[in-house]
This record gives C-alpha cells, structure tokens and sequence, in this order.
C-alpha cells in the first residue's frame, strides 16, 4: 500500500498514482520471484450464474505470472466437436456420454497444467455429485488444494443474464437455464457464493473464500 505522506506535506495526485503503481510493480515482481503454490478452484452452477465472468475476475489473482488457466466446459466441448467456439452444436453434442467426455477433458487438462506448475480454475455447471468429487480427486492426486465455489442466483435473473450474451460459447438458452431449475445437485459440499450483484461484488465474495486479499 502507498505509504502516507509525511506530517504537513501534501503529495500531488500524480505522485500519489505513481506511488500506487510502484506499489503494485512490487507486489508483481514479488509474486514472481516467490510465486504461490499451484491450487485448483471448480466454480459451478446452472447456467447465467456468471462462471465465466467470475472465472475470468479470478484468474489474474491465483498462481504466479500471468495468473491461473481457466478450463471452461463449454470451449472443450466446442474443441471436441471440432468447432469454433461460437457456432452452436446440435443436441448430440449434449447426450450423457458427450458430456462426461467433455468433464473427462476438463479433469484432464486441469491435471497436466498443475503438474506443470500452474493454477487452474474450471468452469463448468457441476451439477452432479460425481463431476464435483471427480474434479476434487484431480487435486489431491496432484497435492494441490483445492477450493470448490457454488454460485447462486434465480432464475430470473439467469435468463436475462443469458438473453444479454452474444458471441459466447454457450450454447445454454432460457429453456435450458429453467430445465436446469428441476435438477438435483445433491449435498453440496462446496463454498455457496451470492451471484448477484455486480461481476466486482461476486468476484470480492469468491476472492474472501479463497483467502485472497482485497482487490486494490
């Protein structure tokens, strides 16, 4: 943090922003010559909760320079159809054996880049017991900690954060987000995080459970 100025001197605004910069090109250069411990972080929940948003907030802050890698469910699906990641696949694409393909390759890919040393964060739905306990077992096989982040937030305000999106790699609509309302995710163990609010307000709620510090 930028130190005070002393008793009876007033610093410009710009020396004070100069200070601030200087503070955070420490902070980065410490992260990089002691950079953390790789860590695995699951964010989950039905469609429109915000996952990739969150995901995206998150990653600059976990791991070494230049942050974590984001595996999303929805761009390995895409790769595994051969794909870009904005053309819409047609329902077979989603059958349970697609599907478990497409966790299998997130599991997979999440497991290669901490054995190289990276943090991870993978975004995907998690909305059955086995796919969480799955992506748990990546961590402890490779003696990283892991933290698993639920976030919540009615339907409502899912399907319009879903009518708001464009050029993503979703293929979710309103009729899946309000199908999903009927699923049962069983006993969640992972920490619940309120998804509503701003994409800042989410990401300062994540942040506090996976012991980061406050944003600057």
């Amino acid at each position: 943090m930028p130190r005070s100025p002393p008793p009876g001197r007033v610093w410009s605004a710009a020396r004070t922003a100069t200070l601030a910069e200087a503070s955070r090109y420490l902070a980065f250069a410490t992260r990089a010559l002691a950079p953390p411990p790789p860590r695995l972080v699951a964010i989950g929940g039905l469609s429109g909760t915000g996952k990739s948003a969150l995901a995206a907030a998150l990653a600059p802050r976990l791991g070494g320079p230049p942050g974590a890698v984001t595996v999303r469910s929805d761009v390995e699906r895409k790769l595994l159809a051969g794909a870009s990641e904005t053309k819409r696949l047609p329902p077979a694409a989603y059958t349970a054996d697609a599907t478990a393909q497409v966790f299998a390759r997130v599991a997979g890919r999440a497991a290669t880049l901490l054995g190289a040393g990276m943090a991870v964060i993978c975004d995907a739905v998690y909305a059955q017991p086995a796919q969480r306990a799955a992506i748990a077992a990546v961590a402890r096989a490779a003696g990283v900690g892991f933290t698993g982040l639920w976030l919540d937030l009615p339907l409502a305000t899912r399907v319009a954060r879903i009518a708001g999106r464009a050029g993503d790699a979703s293929d979710a609509d309103a009729a899946v987000a309000r199908r999903q309302e009927s699923y049962d995710v069983g006993a969640l163990d992972w920490v619940r995080i309120d998804a509503g609010g701003s994409p800042a307000e989410v990401a300062a709620r994540a942040a506090a459970a996976l012991g980061l510090a406050p944003a600057d």
